[in-house]
């Protein structure tokens, strides 16, 4: 587990997050570290994924504490390939964040889930 992952999460929501991803290819999504951290201090984005495979960890660490000062619902994707591929993008990348999408309601379901393991 990387230094930045809060919480193990269990297959179950992995899988979630991965659907919510795929849901959201045809939303409205930033991606990068840059574009994301901008969301999360906007207070714009619903929901961030990040990837466990970031090296170095560094770059990725202050996503998670950003979205926990904001109340903004985080998750993890196992690669950044894998989660470059699920939101659509042509690159790997570190991090997404959904701004608009129509799983609005499964994002609220899996932030209540992540609160319920985060305790």
């Amino acid at each position: 587990m990387a230094a930045f992952v809060k919480v193990e999460l269990t297959d179950e929501l992995r899988d979630e997050t991965v659907s919510i991803v795929e849901k959201s290819k045809k939303g409205k999504i930033k991606a990068g570290i840059n574009e994301v951290t901008k969301a999360i201090e906007r207070g714009v984005a619903k929901l961030v994924v990040i990837a466990e495979d970031v090296n170095p960890a560094e770059v990725v660490m202050h996503l998670p504490i950003l979205c926990e000062e904001k109340n903004i619902p985080f998750s993890y994707i196992a690669t950044r390939k894998e989660l470059g591929e699920k939101a659509g993008l042509r690159t790997a990348t570190a991090s997404i964040a959904i701004i608009e999408t129509e799983a609005e309601a499964d994002i609220k379901d899996l932030a209540k889930k992540l609160a319920e393991l985060k305790k």
